[in-house]
Parts: C-alpha cells; sequence; structure tokens
C-alpha cells in the first residue's frame, strides 16, 4: 500500500494532499495571484500529515508536479520533495503538470483536451491529449495565433483548459470548441496518477531530477534611466 504526499506549485496554486492507494486521505490548496507557496508550502505538508493522523515517517513516496509552469513555482515543490525524499530515504515521483490538469476534465472518444498554460504575453505552454490521457502532441511553448491548433479544431471538438484558454478564447469563439479557464494545476488530481506510478515504481533519481521548465529563464531588468 502506498501513502503518497503530492505537490502541486507549478501554477498560482499552491496545493498539497497526502493519500493511500490513490484515495485522498487530506488536502489543502490556496490559489492566490501573489503566489503563496513560499508561505503555505510547509504548512499545508504539516496540516494535511496531522488531519490524516500520520506522521512523516508513515510516507512512502513524495509526489510532485514537474512542469511546465512557474519556474519559481517549480523550485520551491521541487526542493520540498527532494529534501522530504531524502530525509526519509523513500522514492521521488514526478508528474507531467499538463497531463495532470487534463485529467479535471473528461471527455467523449471523439474530442479532445488541450490544457494550456500562461506563459507571457501571447505565449502558452500546451500539449494534447485523448480521451484516455494519451498524450498525442508533446508539450511545447509556443506563441498562439489564429493559425495555432488547426489540426485539432478543424478535425474535432477541442477542449481548451488552464489559465490559457482566456488568451485562446479571444481567437477561436468557435462552436466546436469548449472552454474551462477555471482549471488549476491540483494536487487532486495527482493522487490517483501518483498511485499508478508507485505501483510500478517509476521513479526519479532524487540527486539528479530537474523540473520540466520548457524554456530557460529570463530575468527581467530594469532599463537604466537616460
Amino acid at each position: 500500500m502506498g501513502v503518497i504526499l503530492n505537490l502541486e506549485t507549478s501554477s498560482t496554486n499552491c496545493s498539497v494532499c497526502v493519500a493511500k492507494d490513490g484515495v485522498i486521505l487530506s488536502m489543502k490548496e490556496l490559489n492566490s495571484a501573489n503566489y503563496s507557496h513560499a508561505e503555505k508550502l510547509h504548512i499545508f505538508i504539516e496540516e494535511v500529515m496531522q488531519e490524516a493522523s500520520l506522521k512523516m515517517e508513515n510516507l512512502e513516496a513524495v509526489a510532485v508536479s514537474k512542469g511546465p509552469g512557474s519556474y519559481t513555482g517549480l523550485r520551491i515543490g521541487v526542493s520540498a520533495a527532494k529534501g522530504l525524499c531524502y530525509a526519509l530515504g523513500i522514492p521521488l515521483i514526478s508528474i507531467s503538470t499538463l497531463k495532470s490538469m487534463a485529467s479535471q476534465v473528461k471527455i467523449k472518444n471523439d474530442e479532445v483536451l488541450i490544457p494550456v498554460l500562461d506563459a507571457r504575453r501571447m505565449e502558452v505552454y500546451s500539449s494534447v491529449f485523448d480521451n484516455e490521457l494519451n498524450e498525442i502532441r508533446e508539450t511545447k511553448a509556443e506563441v498562439i495565433d489564429e493559425h495555432s491548433f488547426q489540426d485539432y479544431i478543424n478535425k474535432k471538438h477541442v477542449h481548451f483548459l488552464g489559465s490559457g484558454a482566456e488568451k485562446i478564447k479571444e481567437l477561436f469563439p468557435l462552436e466546436m470548441i469548449t472552454y474551462h479557464c477555471e482549471v488549476v494545476p491540483s494536487a487532486k488530481e495527482m493522487a490517483a496518477i501518483s498511485s499508478d506510478k508507485y505501483n510500478i515504481a517509476d521513479f526519479e533519481d532524487v540527486a539528479y531530477f530537474e523540473p520540466y521548465y520548457l524554456k530557460d529563464f529570463v530575468i527581467q531588468t530594469k532599463k537604466a534611466k537616460a
């Protein structure tokens, strides 16, 4: 039986749950535009463990959302996950942020899911999944325009979900598209996925694992005044 702590920090939502065999025992999350991860993550970890009447020593693995997403958010989540795995001597499980998002929406077999996370300006992180959550197009960082996603929009009913869906909605206000702009990455959907990975021993190398940033982090500097 796998008791797994799930950490999701790739977006504005700081989300933590502890689950046993994929069934959530306790969960805490806060979706704040100000990014509460640094202040809330460890507090939420302590609270879910207490609510589930578990000690850290009861954990059998830690799962973390690997990205893509917020550079700082991913660093915070992965650092916490790796620290716990080192201290407790337990395996680390990584979960695709976009696949976890896609699992929040159920679709028919002739439809597709396209989770999209807002990046900067008209850029998004996206991937494409079928109704069984098989990835049918790899994850990309892309600037969206009127030509984006045409291979899917012109052929099937498409579900866009996530923070980037608002940008796409402005470009494609079509009947064959359903928008789920309210969807955010959450530890809730990680529980079942991490349990499946635990059962087949799909673990990461704790020493060398890095988040899936997808593109280089760019530090914005202020221009000097003339």
